[in-house]
């Protein structure tokens, strides 16, 4: 028996026309499977963008802490404190400077002179985890106090 367009159907039965049950479990089980990656990916970028700008926020910090803070330092001090209400905690640092290759023979300072501080500035924010925290490591001058004593 011939079908409709000329085909041969077995057992004389025409053969119906689209998929199969099987075929439609099988494609939604590969969009399902699409889309999980994909929102998994897409969530993960998203918290890659948040991390990110937490950290700039907390650099932009970070400059502005070392200009207003730097300028009038004696070693050794320690300052510490919170930004926006908490979200960012901050604290800073100030060592006097030590030569990593002091030179050999007597040392000579003079009392008046300007001294190199070394500051060390910790930001941290959310839970403070290892990709939520910012050090800043810096050299900077302080001039002697006014009188001139160290």
């Amino acid at each position: 028996m011939n079908g409709r367009h000329g085909r041969r159907i077995p057992n004389g039965r025409r053969s119906a026309a689209g998929f199969t049950l099987i075929e439609i479990i099988v494609a939604f089980g590969i969009l399902a499977l699409g889309l999980t990656l994909l929102l998994g990916t897409l969530s993960g970028a998203t918290r890659q963008v948040r991390q990110a700008g937490d950290a700039g926020r907390a650099a932009m910090h970070a400059h502005t802490l070392l200009a207003e803070l730097a300028s009038n330092l004696r070693a050794p001090a320690s300052f510490d404190g919170e930004l926006e209400d908490g979200r960012y905690r901050w604290q800073l640092q100030a060592t006097p400077w030590q030569d990593p290759n002091p030179r050999a023979g007597p040392v000579r300072t003079d009392p008046g002179a300007a001294r190199m501080l070394h500051l060390r500035l910790d930001i941290e924010w959310a839970e403070g985890g290892p990709q939520e925290r910012l050090r800043v490591e810096s050299l900077r001058l302080a001039l002697p106090p006014q009188g001139g004593a160290p």
